[in-house]
């Protein structure tokens, strides 16, 4: 494992960022105690897979929103909630929305739907993914500093050690999550 986390281990955490987010970042992170992952080199590259799936919906926002929004029932049904909420709170949802764990897809789209220009995005999509890699890859680094996390441990027990860095992640969501939808009278799914 350590010698395919040597030649693959940031393009893998850059699709994993890109698809998920917490659990690559909680798994690459807890290993730059090990010397396997750099700090900088983490966060830059959560960053990166981050962004790219940030500005691809909120270019699916700007260029077909309506029609993307309607072929999903789950995001229609949050679709007027979340844009209300956004119109009332830009500043504060452009600087915290990679923290608000199941609205990564609808608050880019919707970003993407309103009056924001592409520049503006820039900026609060840079600053927030920075924030949030930097932040998540932080804790995974002291998750992995106290356990002491080994790659030997973690090929021996990689389904307990991802279920926990995802549960810990989903567990921090659903707070997050909770919150959020009942700031943004959200209907519950």
């Amino acid at each position: 494992m350590e010698k395919f986390l040597e030649q693959y281990g940031y393009i893998a955490l850059l699709i994993g960022s890109f698809l998920e987010g917490e659990s690559s970042i909680l798994l690459a992170s807890s290993l730059i105690h090990k010397g396997i992952f750099d700090g900088p080199y983490t966060v830059l590259f959560a960053f990166m897979g981050s962004f790219t799936s940030d500005w691809i919906y909120f270019f699916i926002g700007r260029l077909n929103g309506k029609y993307f929004i309607a072929h999903r029932p789950k995001l229609r049904a949050w679709m007027r909630p979340v844009q209300q909420f956004f119109e009332t709170h830009q500043i504060q949802i452009l600087l915290s929305y990679r923290f608000l764990y199941g609205f990564r897809i609808i608050i880019p789209v919707i970003i993407g739907m309103s009056s924001i220009r592409a520049t503006q995005f820039l900026f609060y999509s840079i600053v927030s993914g920075l924030t949030w890699a930097s932040a998540v890859s932080i804790i995974g680094y002291f998750i992995g500093k106290t356990l002491n996390l080994q790659t030997t441990v973690i090929e021996e027990n990689i389904l307990f050690i991802v279920l926990g860095f995802a549960s810990l992640g989903l567990l921090i969501g659903y707070f997050v999550r909770r919150l959020a939808v009942k700031k943004m009278h959200v209907p519950q799914s």
